[in-house]
């Protein structure tokens, strides 16, 4: 494959941050002396921004074309926001930065993933198998850092985070050939042409109900397994092997996807996480429990990621990809997201594991609606 070393280094960098930000950071703050309802909030906020962030800077790179410009002026911004972390220490600052870091580096992903897609065409179903060094990044950071806490300060995130935006910085400088964007005057015209199909503004609600599902899980689960008592070992340990089943299944994807309509890959994403959430939320006392429902991140993340990035390449075509990732990014990993984040911060105090069993709900949820109106889409009659 083209690049495959060059754009698989970009997913390795920015998961690896990720995988320091999503289980650890939530430690840090509390750390800080930040109350349950102060980290729910914290925690949601770099997902407020991507309501706004990958939409923007997706428009401006699909009306110019300097897709790449995007993405290096988005990491270096978010680097050097990110410098200032050392001076919020209260919450006011903290939201600050995080609301100015998160803008910046929100901006990237969406457009690098129209990048490795124009790359790759048109091999597109190989996306899986670059995506899945991101999940190793992924491993190797909550891995590292969790050890680490073992035996150092929590103090140790900020730092590790600071160290991987600037690495993020440096591999953005030998990317890919840039992405030519349209310039055409009715490419607003077409995109609400899209948007209004019944099948798309579905997509977009089974995204937002899939990350609203995962709200107590990335902004809880650490400090869950903490208060059962779990050491940071076995928690940085069960972090992985979540990720270690999304590499797995980034393997065989471009099979999966051969093999299946996309509608029917997104549901059994969602019937499976419900699952997970339900399993975390009333078998946490079983160790084995807690591993097996790791291993169905290989479906709440892995398989139902990777069919919603082919959905919408080919939903939204080379004329709107840019805006068609942003949404994507905005309606789930953002809107969805930070509501997950904010709701799980108001009732973690009095639900405890009991939020990870509404979590379930909300996935069940998405199944349905998806099966309700994509009927004739899933028994291949449109």
């Amino acid at each position: 494959m083209p690049f495959y070393g060059r754009l698989s280094a970009f997913y390795l960098f920015y998961f690896a941050l990720l995988g320091t930000l999503t289980p650890y950071w939530a430690l840090y703050l509390r750390d800080l002396g930040f109350a349950a309802a102060q980290i729910g909030t914290l925690m949601a906020l770099p997902q407020l921004t991507k309501l706004v962030a990958p939409n923007l800077w997706g428009w401006l790179a699909d009306r110019t074309g300097r897709r790449l410009g995007v993405i290096r002026l988005g990491n270096f911004l978010a680097a050097l926001i990110f410098c200032t972390v050392f001076r919020a220490d209260d919450f006011l600052s903290m939201a600050l930065l995080l609301i100015g870091f998160s803008f910046f580096w929100n901006a990237v992903l969406a457009q690098f993933e129209v990048v490795t897609l124009h790359t790759l065409s048109p091999h597109t179903e190989r996306y899986s198998q670059v995506r899945l060094w991101g999940s190793v990044g992924f491993i190797l950071s909550v891995t590292g850092v969790g050890q680490a806490l073992n035996f150092g300060p929590v103090t140790l995130v900020p730092w590790v985070m600071l160290a991987l935006l600037w690495l993020l910085c440096l591999c953005t400088l030998v990317l890919p050939k840039d992405v030519p964007g349209p310039r055409d005057h009715e490419a607003g015209a077409g995109l609400w042409r899209i948007l209004r199909r019944p099948p798309v503004i579905v997509f977009f609600l089974c995204c937002f109900l899939m990350q609203l599902s995962h709200g107590p899980y990335y902004t809880f689960y650490t400090i869950y397994l903490d208060e059962l008592g779990i050491p940071g070992g076995w928690t940085g340990a069960l972090w992985a092997l979540g990720v270690l089943s999304e590499v797995g299944i980034f393997v065989l994807m471009h099979r999966l996807i051969q093999g299946f309509r996309l509608e029917w890959i997104l549901l059994v994403s969602l019937a499976l996480t419900a699952l997970r959430w339900w399993m975390i939320g009333t078998l946490a006392d079983s160790i084995i429990m807690l591993v097996l429902a790791q291993t169905l991140h290989a479906a709440s993340f892995g398989s139902f990621h990777a069919a919603a990035i082919h959905w919408v390449h080919q939903c939204f075509g080379r004329c709107h990809a840019g805006q068609g990732q942003a949404l994507y990014s905005s309606v789930g990993f953002g809107a969805g997201w930070a509501a997950g984040a904010w709701l799980a911060g108001r009732l973690w105090k009095d639900w405890q594991g009991d939020t990870f069993v509404m979590a379930a709900g909300a996935a069940g949820l998405g199944v349905l609606v998806g099966a309700w109106f994509w009927r004739d889409r899933l028994m291949g009659r449109s």
